[in-house]
């Protein structure tokens, strides 16, 4: 559970206790069969965009298994009889030792809706991480086990698969589109109860309420509870307009705040993680707020402030070496547009920049000294350059075989855990100069104790700033080296 002020951010699996503007992908584009328009002051009718819905919601059941793991903790009687170790020398630091642990196996239920006929469903981010198994239900009660294909933590999104062919979808939406005020329909499974529908309206768009790195939530005050994570937003069409996602609750329970992820960010994230196997996340090199909120903050200061506008994103700081900085934006700058569209918070500007990449350029309006100029800032990655950013590397890039220390290397070497490199081939290992025999400790500070272990720490760099892994060991002669292995082509 996230904390913010004194309203608790729930994300809504959540997980949910049972024990201890991209591409739409071919098969989601717009039904041809709409509902009938709107008229001023006539009642709605939300039977069409229910029915539509419901078929294509999926119960999503999380499983984790039961793990053996290996934790450090303090014994108190270590040492109590020979503490100057007159008799040996004990155990010693400093009364610590290895104790296995067997963690409890976990369950939780979420929800999921399919959005191309051969089983491409979108859900939360936080529905699947750590799952061991996954298991997708219909709404006509068919089953299956579904994989993960790619996630994104930032944006809270996921998208898995069943296998399979001729699904029902829902017809994805343009989230953009959306008025406050317009009528929507939540569709889940909350509580363990499948397929529920609950009806409300837009009460807000663009809301940034600090839950995720990338967030331009939809806010409704349609129904949402704990189990609705990774369910629909529907518009009165049946389309998609967003991925439920959190509630902002008192007391953990739907007080009439929920928030959705917008179609623009998913169609992003579903397209990039099919072509690229990650986020292209351009980085646009600023912090800031809205125009208006600095400006109230001053005057509560004594301070007076003219920035030319009372409209428009204040930039407050702006990254060294970033995008920004590049084309020649100054804190104190206001930002009023975005390819000529008008942007007045973070939320909205982070919402359009997200459906860019890498080495995209976009025409950025903004105020200075009272003056309104132009510049083209061209968009980089979390690496600081413009070049595609390539999925997380597997132990594959490394190439080289690993396995577990034996207790009688444990017992030679005086060390407690490691891998052993047992073949290295063609790959970044052999290009670093990592031989085979070696024991790998550490990659960037992190203890390896087995293959999950390494494989986390490659994942991870290559994903970062600086994709190195930084490897320290030891060899079978007792000699401890250290490795610096580069994951990705210059």
């Amino acid at each position: 559970m996230k904390t913010l002020v004194n309203l608790a951010i729930i994300a809504i699996l959540a997980v949910m206790p049972v024990s201890c503007s991209a591409n739409q992908p071919k098969d989601a584009q717009a039904d041809p069969q709409n509902a009938a328009p709107v008229t001023a002051g006539q009642p709605v009718d939300l039977t069409y965009a229910a029915d539509k819905a419901v078929q294509a919601v999926v119960h999503i059941k999380f499983t984790q298994n039961s793990k053996t793991q290996t934790v450090t903790v303090q014994d108190p009687f270590d040492d109590f009889f020979d503490p100057f170790g007159f008799f040996g020398q004990g155990r010693g630091n400093g009364g610590k030792r290895q104790q296995q642990v067997q963690t409890p196996k976990r369950e939780g239920i979420g929800s999921g809706v399919i959005i191309s006929a051969d089983g491409y469903i979108v859900t939360n981010n936080h529905v699947v991480e750590g799952a061991d198994e996954l298991q997708v239900t219909l709404n006509d009660n068919r089953e299956f086990s579904a994989k993960i294909i790619g996630t994104d933590k930032t944006s809270d999104l996921a998208l898995i698969k069943i296998s399979g062919k001729d699904f029902p979808t829902l017809p994805i939406g343009k989230s953009e589109n959306i008025r406050v005020g317009e009528w929507v329909l939540a569709v889940g499974n909350p509580m363990g109860l499948n397929s529920t529908v609950t009806a409300g309206i837009v009460s807000a768009k663009a809301r940034s309420i600090g839950a995720n790195s990338v967030e331009s939530f939809i806010q409704t005050d349609a129904a949402i509870n704990a189990g609705n994570s990774g369910g629909a937003l529907v518009n009165v069409k049946g389309e998609l307009i967003g991925i439920n996602a959190m509630l902002v609750s008192q007391t953990g329970s739907y007080s009439g705040y929920g928030f959705a992820i917008p179609t623009t960010i998913m169609n992003k994230v579903v397209a990039d993680i099919k072509e690229y196997g990650t986020v292209q996340r351009p980085m646009h090199g600023i912090s800031g707020s809205k125009v208006r909120d600095y400006i109230d903050q001053e005057k509560a200061k004594g301070n007076e402030v003219d920035l030319g506008t009372n409209d428009g994103i204040y930039v407050a700081e702006v990254v060294a070496d970033g995008a920004a900085e590049d084309a020649g934006l100054q804190k104190g700058d206001v930002i009023l547009s975005i390819d000529g569209n008008k942007v007045t918070k973070m939320a909205e500007l982070q919402e359009y920049l997200f459906a860019k990449k890498p080495g995209d350029k976009v025409n950025v309006s903004y105020m200075r000294n009272g003056k309104k100029k132009e510049v083209t800032m061209t968009l980089k990655n979390p690496q600081g350059n413009t070049k595609v950013v390539k999925g997380a590397a597997d132990l594959d890039v490394l190439g080289a075989q690993f396995r577990p220390i034996t207790d009688a290397m444990k017992q030679e070497l005086g060390i407690k855990y490691g891998l052993e490199v047992t073949k290295v081939s063609s790959g970044k290992m052999k290009e670093a100069g990592v031989p085979r025999g070696f024991i790998i400790m550490k990659a960037n500070d992190n203890a390896i104790k087995s293959i999950d272990d390494l494989q986390d720490a490659v994942k991870s760099a290559s994903s970062g700033k600086e994709p190195v892994l930084f490897i320290q060991g030891i060899f079978p002669t007792g000699k401890k080296a250290y490795f610096a292995v580069p994951l990705q082509d210059e």
